[in-house]
């Protein structure tokens, strides 16, 4: 036999046992903590035309994409991301009214990243999205239904950071920066690396003023305090907007009693392009990475046919799973199995027992002996 076979690729691995059990107790407890707030199950498909996603990832992260070509010769990718489906979904057979849309997931992304950054490139995701609702009502309920979903698991020990990409953009906007820059610069922000993105904006000609502004954005990170001083040093309309949202978000989400878990990083951004306001991470000590991301997509569901605002989250399950394992989170243990050992003449007496059990809703093994 080829010894290669019985392993799996790189980035992708088995779950089994108590891993994987744990693993849906623990997906259950999220999906029944967002059903609590009313929203419906989705299913999206795993693989989608590449159209559904180009426009919303820069080129570098295109190159990350799972390609293939159906029998027509159609550009197909296995879903980097959930959201751009579920809102092609929306857009399709939803939105006739001025109703809100709300749906939650679970599933499978993929994304062919570097073999040295150590990422898996099969996650689970288990997500929530609503849609046509603009307010920050509604911003501060994702939020708080992250909050609740992450604290139903067992974990207490984390933090809700959120942001504004309208800061950050309205800066670029003044600064007069153009798509194709703008997109190279994000991409070095993304991973704080302010240094090599003070190279882009140098050899762009950008002006010194503009270039410590947006040096600035990676540092403004702290508790609401911080927001007083991110309105003072930025004079566009869209950024100073950006912080009013964040002031009046922080209100409602300490009506909600979660206070604790919130603090403040304008300069929070993504890959991915369609975030138009509030965007939000959650971190936790025991995993490098954030364990949830979300935010505001308001222009998203136009690319398919019908304009509506909507925010969404996703939870990485795998950095939930690894944060609750390092962190000794208790977790429920699976029910252990009875075993009832039979011989031919006992079959029957042994085979009526294990039934009335299993009707019970006990767990029997049925094993013969030896």
């Amino acid at each position: 036999m080829n010894r290669k076979l019985v392993h799996t690729p790189e980035g992708v691995r088995d779950l089994y046992g108590r891993e994987c059990s744990d693993r849906k107790r623990i997906m259950e407890k999220i999906n029944s903590r967002m059903k609590s707030y009313g929203f419906e199950d989705i299913d999206t498909p795993t693989f989608e035309f590449f159209d559904v996603f180009a426009e919303e990832i820069s080129n570098n992260s295109a190159r990350e994409l799972y390609k293939f070509f159906d029998k027509d010769g159609q550009t197909m990718v296995l879903r980097p991301d959930f959201t751009p489906s579920v809102a092609r979904c929306v857009s399709k057979y939803f939105l006739e009214d001025n109703s809100a849309v709300r749906f939650c997931y679970s599933g499978k992304t993929f994304l062919n990243t570097h073999n040295l950054q150590g990422k898996l490139k099969e996650s689970t995701e288990l997500g929530a999205e609503l849609m046509n609702e603009s307010s920050i009502y509604a911003d501060a309920e994702m939020i708080a239904l992250l909050v609740e979903s992450l604290t139903s698991t067992g974990l207490t020990d984390f933090q809700i950071s959120i942001g504004d990409a309208d800061y950050y953009n309205g800066i670029c906007e003044e600064a007069g920066i153009d798509n194709e820059t703008e997109s190279e610069i994000r991409e070095l922000m993304v991973n704080r690396n302010t240094f090599a993105a003070e190279l882009v904006m140098v050899e762009n000609h950008m002006t010194c003023k503009y270039i410590d502004l947006i040096k600035s954005v990676s540092t403004c990170i702290g508790d609401a305090s911080i927001l007083d001083n991110a309105g003072e040093i930025v004079s566009n309309e869209k950024s100073k907007a950006a912080i009013k949202r964040l002031k009046d978000l922080y209100k409602v989400l300490c009506s909600y009693g979660i206070e604790n878990y919130i603090s403040f990083d304008l300069g929070m951004l993504s890959k991915f392009n369609y975030y138009t306001g509030v965007m939000f991470h959650a971190y936790t000590y025991g995993v490098g990475d954030a364990i949830a991301k979300g935010g505001r997509y308001d222009n998203l569901l136009e690319r398919f046919g019908k304009s509506a605002p909507a925010i969404g989250f996703m939870i990485n399950i795998d950095d939930l799973m690894t944060a609750l394992y390092r962190q000794k989170v208790e977790m429920e243990e699976e029910q252990l199995s009875v075993i009832i050992e039979f011989d031919d003449e006992t079959f029957d007496k042994s085979l009526s027992e294990a039934q009335e059990l299993r009707r019970n809703g006990e767990s029997v093994i049925l094993r013969k002996k030896k």
